[in-house]
Protein backbone atom coordinates (compact mmCIF):
# COMPACT_ATOMS: atom_id res chain seq x y z
CA UNK A 1 0.00 0.00 0.00
CA UNK A 2 0.94 3.35 -0.92
CA UNK A 3 0.17 6.76 0.72
CA UNK A 4 1.08 9.91 0.11
CA UNK A 5 1.79 12.10 3.44
CA UNK A 6 3.67 15.28 4.99
CA UNK A 7 6.43 14.93 7.52
CA UNK A 8 5.29 16.59 10.82
CA UNK A 9 8.18 15.07 13.14
CA UNK A 10 10.01 12.28 14.04
CA UNK A 11 11.49 10.25 17.28
CA UNK A 12 15.03 8.22 16.76
CA UNK A 13 14.49 4.45 18.63
CA UNK A 14 17.89 3.06 17.12
CA UNK A 15 20.50 3.88 15.12
CA UNK A 16 18.91 3.20 12.20
CA UNK A 17 15.22 3.82 12.66
CA UNK A 18 12.72 6.57 13.32
CA UNK A 19 9.06 6.86 14.23
CA UNK A 20 7.72 8.91 11.49
CA UNK A 21 4.92 11.35 12.93
CA UNK A 22 2.69 12.31 9.58
CA UNK A 23 -0.34 13.87 8.03
CA UNK A 24 -2.04 12.04 5.01
CA UNK A 25 -5.64 11.76 3.33
CA UNK A 26 -6.45 8.01 4.40
CA UNK A 27 -5.02 7.89 8.15
CA UNK A 28 -5.20 11.60 9.51
CA UNK A 29 -2.41 12.15 11.62
CA UNK A 30 -0.90 8.48 12.30
CA UNK A 31 2.83 7.08 13.07
CA UNK A 32 4.84 4.60 11.44
CA UNK A 33 7.88 2.69 11.62
CA UNK A 34 11.00 3.86 9.22
CA UNK A 35 14.14 2.00 8.32
CA UNK A 36 16.63 4.94 7.29
CA UNK A 37 18.53 4.89 4.55
CA UNK A 38 22.53 5.28 4.81
CA UNK A 39 22.75 6.56 1.67
CA UNK A 40 19.67 9.42 1.73
CA UNK A 41 19.92 10.13 5.45
CA UNK A 42 17.39 12.25 7.03
CA UNK A 43 16.56 14.09 3.83
CA UNK A 44 13.30 12.48 3.61
CA UNK A 45 12.28 13.36 6.67
CA UNK A 46 12.84 17.40 6.68
CA UNK A 47 9.89 19.26 8.47
CA UNK A 48 6.76 19.26 5.55
CA UNK A 49 8.46 17.11 3.31
CA UNK A 50 5.36 15.69 1.07
CA UNK A 51 6.63 11.94 0.60
CA UNK A 52 5.10 8.83 -0.91
CA UNK A 53 5.29 6.36 1.63
CA UNK A 54 5.22 2.41 0.61
CA UNK A 55 2.96 0.95 4.24
CA UNK A 56 3.42 -2.70 5.49
CA UNK A 57 0.10 -3.21 6.86
CA UNK A 58 -0.10 -4.35 10.01
CA UNK A 59 -3.15 -6.17 11.96
CA UNK A 60 -1.65 -7.16 15.17
CA UNK A 61 0.14 -3.26 15.86
CA UNK A 62 -0.88 0.37 15.23
CA UNK A 63 2.20 1.29 14.77
CA UNK A 64 2.78 -0.09 10.94
CA UNK A 65 6.53 -0.26 9.16
CA UNK A 66 7.16 1.81 5.73
CA UNK A 67 9.54 3.02 3.67
CA UNK A 68 9.97 6.18 1.56
CA UNK A 69 9.31 5.38 -2.04
CA UNK A 70 9.66 8.87 -3.72
CA UNK A 71 9.06 13.03 -2.86
CA UNK A 72 5.98 14.09 -4.03
CA UNK A 73 7.43 17.99 -4.53
CA UNK A 74 11.65 19.20 -4.58
CA UNK A 75 10.26 22.08 -2.58
CA UNK A 76 13.23 23.71 -4.04
CA UNK A 77 11.80 27.48 -3.24
CA UNK A 78 11.73 26.37 0.84
CA UNK A 79 15.10 23.91 1.11
CA UNK A 80 17.35 26.91 -0.66
CA UNK A 81 16.14 29.25 1.71
CA UNK A 82 17.16 29.49 5.69
CA UNK A 83 14.12 31.92 6.46
CA UNK A 84 12.06 29.59 4.63
CA UNK A 85 13.28 26.36 6.58
CA UNK A 86 13.03 28.25 9.61
CA UNK A 87 8.96 28.78 8.81
CA UNK A 88 8.33 25.21 8.27
CA UNK A 89 9.99 24.04 11.42
CA UNK A 90 7.31 26.25 13.10
CA UNK A 91 4.42 25.12 10.93
CA UNK A 92 5.13 21.42 11.35
CA UNK A 93 5.64 21.83 15.14
CA UNK A 94 2.32 23.78 15.09
CA UNK A 95 0.64 21.07 13.23
CA UNK A 96 2.20 18.34 15.31
CA UNK A 97 1.36 19.69 18.60
CA UNK A 98 -1.89 20.41 17.63
CA UNK A 99 -3.73 17.73 15.96
CA UNK A 100 -4.00 14.77 17.97
CA UNK A 101 -2.49 11.50 17.37
CA UNK A 102 -5.17 9.32 15.36
CA UNK A 103 -7.18 12.35 14.24
CA UNK A 104 -9.18 12.57 10.66
CA UNK A 105 -9.77 15.96 9.91
CA UNK A 106 -11.44 16.34 6.48
CA UNK A 107 -9.99 18.16 3.99
CA UNK A 108 -7.02 18.59 6.26
CA UNK A 109 -3.83 17.04 4.45
CA UNK A 110 -4.73 19.01 1.06
CA UNK A 111 -5.14 22.40 2.79
CA UNK A 112 -1.80 21.88 4.63
CA UNK A 113 -0.40 20.69 0.69
CA UNK A 114 -1.92 24.11 -0.38
CA UNK A 115 -0.21 26.33 2.52
CA UNK A 116 3.26 24.22 2.04
CA UNK A 117 3.30 24.70 -1.83
CA UNK A 118 2.34 28.64 -1.36
CA UNK A 119 5.14 29.25 0.68
CA UNK A 120 7.64 27.22 -1.72
CA UNK A 121 6.03 29.68 -4.35
CA UNK A 122 6.66 32.51 -2.37
CA UNK A 123 9.12 34.67 -4.06
CA UNK A 124 8.46 38.59 -1.98
CA UNK A 125 8.63 39.31 1.58
CA UNK A 126 6.73 36.08 3.43
CA UNK A 127 7.83 37.36 6.90
CA UNK A 128 3.92 37.22 8.18
CA UNK A 129 3.03 33.98 6.29
CA UNK A 130 3.22 31.85 9.89
CA UNK A 131 0.49 34.84 10.87
CA UNK A 132 -1.68 33.71 8.21
CA UNK A 133 -0.63 29.78 8.38
CA UNK A 134 -2.49 30.36 12.10
CA UNK A 135 -5.61 31.83 11.64
CA UNK A 136 -6.31 29.64 8.67
CA UNK A 137 -5.56 26.72 10.57
CA UNK A 138 -8.30 27.85 12.37
CA UNK A 139 -10.46 27.51 10.03
CA UNK A 140 -9.58 24.15 8.66
CA UNK A 141 -10.02 22.78 11.91
CA UNK A 142 -13.46 23.91 12.19
CA UNK A 143 -13.13 26.78 14.54
CA UNK A 144 -13.71 29.50 11.81
CA UNK A 145 -12.89 32.59 14.34
CA UNK A 146 -14.93 35.63 14.54
CA UNK A 147 -12.99 39.13 15.87
CA UNK A 148 -15.19 39.01 18.77
CA UNK A 149 -14.03 35.08 19.29
CA UNK A 150 -10.02 36.11 19.28
CA UNK A 151 -10.51 39.28 21.35
CA UNK A 152 -10.40 37.87 24.92
CA UNK A 153 -7.08 36.12 23.52
CA UNK A 154 -5.40 38.88 21.80
CA UNK A 155 -5.89 42.35 23.50
CA UNK A 156 -4.33 45.07 22.50
CA UNK A 157 -2.78 43.23 19.01
CA UNK A 158 -6.84 43.15 17.55
CA UNK A 159 -6.25 45.42 15.43
CA UNK A 160 -3.50 43.70 13.80
CA UNK A 161 -5.52 40.01 13.59
CA UNK A 162 -8.62 42.35 12.53
CA UNK A 163 -5.81 43.71 9.62
CA UNK A 164 -4.96 40.16 8.41
CA UNK A 165 -8.81 38.36 8.74
CA UNK A 166 -9.83 41.11 6.25
CA UNK A 167 -7.78 40.97 3.44
CA UNK A 168 -6.09 38.37 1.28
CA UNK A 169 -2.57 36.78 1.14
CA UNK A 170 -0.52 39.20 -0.52
CA UNK A 171 -1.84 42.22 1.25
CA UNK A 172 -1.45 40.48 4.59
CA UNK A 173 2.41 40.06 3.50
CA UNK A 174 2.86 43.53 3.51
CA UNK A 175 1.00 44.40 6.75
CA UNK A 176 4.27 46.25 8.76
CA UNK A 177 5.12 44.16 11.59
CA UNK A 178 8.65 43.73 13.98
CA UNK A 179 9.45 40.06 15.32
CA UNK A 180 8.26 40.97 18.64
CA UNK A 181 4.92 41.93 17.63
CA UNK A 182 4.64 38.96 15.34
CA UNK A 183 5.96 36.40 18.08
CA UNK A 184 3.13 38.64 20.50
CA UNK A 185 0.43 37.53 17.77
CA UNK A 186 1.54 34.33 16.75
CA UNK A 187 1.72 33.45 20.69
CA UNK A 188 -2.20 35.18 20.95
CA UNK A 189 -3.58 32.96 18.29
CA UNK A 190 -1.90 29.95 19.86
CA UNK A 191 -3.93 30.79 23.16
CA UNK A 192 -7.07 30.72 20.69
CA UNK A 193 -6.03 27.24 19.24
CA UNK A 194 -5.17 26.02 23.22
CA UNK A 195 -8.95 26.84 24.44
CA UNK A 196 -10.46 24.92 21.90
CA UNK A 197 -8.08 21.66 21.80
CA UNK A 198 -8.42 21.73 25.13
CA UNK A 199 -4.64 21.10 25.12
CA UNK A 200 -0.85 22.71 26.18
CA UNK A 201 0.61 23.70 22.57
CA UNK A 202 4.24 24.75 23.68
CA UNK A 203 5.70 25.48 20.04
CA UNK A 204 9.36 26.15 20.81
CA UNK A 205 10.50 26.95 17.48
CA UNK A 206 7.84 30.37 17.90
CA UNK A 207 11.16 32.11 19.41
CA UNK A 208 13.92 31.18 16.77
CA UNK A 209 11.18 32.82 14.08
CA UNK A 210 11.12 36.21 16.28
CA UNK A 211 15.08 35.74 16.11
CA UNK A 212 15.35 35.03 12.79
CA UNK A 213 13.13 37.54 11.28
CA UNK A 214 14.02 40.10 13.17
Amino acid sequence: MEEQVIVLNFTKIKENSIVLHTLSRSFGRRSFVVRVNAKTGMAWFLPLNIIDLNLAENQKTSLWAARPASARYALAGIRNNIYKNTMTLFMAEVLYRTIKDGAMEDGLFDWCERQILTLDALEADFSNYHIRFLLELCVALGFRPEASDLAPFCGENMDIIERFMGCGLAESMLIPMNGSLRNDVAHSIIRYLEYHTESTINIRSLQVLRELYG
